[in-house]
Order: C-alpha cells, then structure tokens, then sequence
C-alpha cells in the first residue's frame, strides 16, 4: 500500500468516527435534545406512539427510536410528525426565539419647554431627535455652535431664522444648515409643532433644502 493510499485511509477513518473532520458539537447536542423533545409534545397531547404512527405513516419502532435517541431525527420524518402534532418545525427541534426587533424609546428630555425623544443611542457622531414643541410665541434668539443641522417637519408649522432668513417650514418640508450660521427655530404660535432633528458636530450634511416661504405667506 503506497503512502497516499494509507493518508487517504486514514482520512476515512476520522470521518466516520467524528475525530480529525471537525464535527460540530453544537448541532450534536440540539440533535441529542430532539428525541426527549419528541416524547414530551406527545405525550402533553395524549396521543400514543401506535396513533401517532397512523397519522404519521411512520412504524412505531421508528418513532420510539427517534424519542430515545437510538434514530437521528431528519426532516423527512420530522415535518409529518409537527403536521400530526399541529406545531411549528422549529419547537420539535429547538430553534432559538429571534428576539424582540423592536428598538425601546428612551426617555424623553424636556429642555426649556421643548420635549426631545433621542433616537440614537452611541455618543458621538450624528445625533437624532424627534422634538415637540408646544404652542407659544418666542422672541428669537439666534446663536452659533459647531456643527450642521437638518430639520424635518412632520406637523405643524416651524419658524427657522438664519441668518437674513426667516422662513417657516410646513410638514413634509425640510432644511439644513451649518450651525456656525446665527439661527434659531421654534413654533410660530399658531399651534404645536412635531419636527425631527439631525444634528453632526463634525459638519456631516443631509442634502436636502427646503422651500422658502413665498412672499405674502404668513410668518
């Protein structure tokens, strides 16, 4: 026997018994779990292993094999078994629960009278908000920071003064500006105002402008 023909051997000889081939050990064990898994569903239906087999098709001994470990469970005898017991394929294996993809709201924060929802969770970087302000007439206050901001109406009206600009956003409509800009925004007192908030103190841009107010529109 050549050199290559005993490597090829011994090759074979680990794939069989599970040692140089890397089994998942991980697979093992949910698969060891399937058996007991399979008695328990059953029997918390009632059903006996002859009934089961007549609504399965699948022999008795079969079945009592798969519940004691003795038969690796397959798909071709799984998916018969979860229609007769009326389950999910994934509760006669065990499959992890996919967990809750839902993103909590924080808190909100309530800062001179304007309420934010923070809807960005690491520091740094771009910063997002949905902000409420109520209804009231404020004498602006333009000022400057780092940074660049966009704004987006979702209802209500909203004044922005920039600069030489003051115009008045309506929902749906959006502005963005560099911070560094004297500027102040805020309800325009005809009634509360609900707009989200982007702001990068690095600069970062949104590329999106918003529509001046027309002459002879209403402040």
């Amino acid at each position: 026997m050549s050199e290559s023909d005993k490597h090829q051997g011994h090759k074979e000889t680990g794939a069989e018994t599970g040692v140089e081939t890397g089994v998942d050990t991980d697979t093992d064990g949910v698969l060891a779990e399937v058996g007991p898994r399979l008695r328990r569903i059953r029997k918390e239906r009632g059903a006996t292993l002859a009934g089961l087999s007549s609504a399965t098709g699948i022999s008795v001994s079969t079945l009592s094999r798969l519940e004691s470990g003795l038969r690796k469970p397959s798909l071709e005898l799984l998916l018969p078994i979860a229609r007769a017991h009326q389950v999910p394929l994934d509760e006669l294996v065990g499959a992890p629960q996919v967990g809750d993809p839902r993103i909590r709201a924080a808190k909100p924060i309530v800062m001179h009278g304007r309420t934010h929802w923070p809807l960005t969770r690491q520091p740094g970087g771009l910063q997002a908000y949905k902000v409420l302000e109520p209804q009231r007439k404020l004498e602006p206050e333009p000022r400057t920071h780092e940074g660049y901001e966009w704004l987006y109406v979702l209802s209500g009206r909203l004044r922005l003064v920039l600069g030489e600009h003051d115009v008045v956003l309506g929902a749906g409509e959006a502005a963005e500006f560099d911070t560094r800009v004297p500027h102040w925004f805020g309800s325009t007192g005809e009634g509360p105002v609900e707009f989200l908030s982007l702001f990068g103190r690095q600069g970062e841009r949104m590329h999106v402008r918003a529509r001046p107010k027309k002459r002879g529109e209403d402040d």
